[in-house]
């Protein structure tokens, strides 16, 4: 996929089981998309820490959030145009 396709993030923290679980689904989606989701730990920023470190895990698409605590799986494959 090309260098500006859409940017698929997972906000997540150690130890945390929902997010292994996210990030399964995720990188499964990500990859029928051509995308590579990039895993970012809250707890390594505080400023992602203060905004998301009570909901994570949280999946970014775009930059933007998209879904949190689960993975919006209909939604998340519609926006990435995967039919």
């Amino acid at each position: 996929m090309a260098d500006d396709a859409a940017r698929l993030q997972l906000l997540t923290r150690a130890g945390c089981h929902l997010c292994e679980v996210a990030a399964e689904t995720v990188s499964r989606i990500g990859a029928e998309a051509g995308l590579v989701p990039e895993a970012v730990d809250v707890d390594a920023d505080p400023e992602l820490r203060a905004e998301y470190g009570d909901r994570v895990p949280v999946v970014l698409l775009d930059g933007r959030e998209h879904s949190y605590f689960t993975v919006d799986v209909v939604r998340l494959r519609r926006d990435l145009g995967i039919t």
